[in-house]
């Protein structure tokens, strides 16, 4: 171990700190969305929010009124349906997907969309572009 890498004797190299590590989230896309347009929206779904939680609450609800659901899109190579929307108890707004009778909750961060996207997905490019 050399000194100022991160590691000490109790703690190994692999525990050490890794900084400025960008993490890709599954589904996760570069935008084709403007900057400007989903600044508006970010701005429209907080506007009254005092808070993180709040401004979490605000997208939450444009999502769950313009979201066209149900839609089909793909989960790890397999091909589900978008039932519907909600917030976890964790506080993360979650796709609720289904395949035959099995559910799954998906971060909605993590979903990749379909192409071309259902209406009101600009609501989830911008809850993205807001929670990077």
């Amino acid at each position: 171990m050399a000194a100022g890498d991160g590691a000490t004797a109790d703690m190994p190299l692999l525990n050490a700190p890794v900084l400025n590590r960008k993490v890709r989230r599954y589904g996760q896309v570069m935008s084709t969305w403007d900057p400007a347009v989903l600044e508006a929206l970010i701005e429209e779904a907080t506007v009254d929010a005092y808070g993180e939680d709040e401004q979490l609450t605000g997208f939450f609800t444009m999502i769950e009124e313009n979201l066209a659901v149900p839609f089909t899109t793909t989960v790890l190579g397999v091909e589900v349906s978008v039932i519907g929307v909600d917030l976890a108890e964790d506080g993360r707004v979650v796709a609720r997907c289904a395949r035959g009778t099995v559910r799954q909750d998906i971060g909605i961060l993590d979903l990749s969309l379909p192409d071309p996207a259902p209406e009101g997905s600009q609501w989830i490019e911008a809850y993205r572009y807001w929670a990077r």
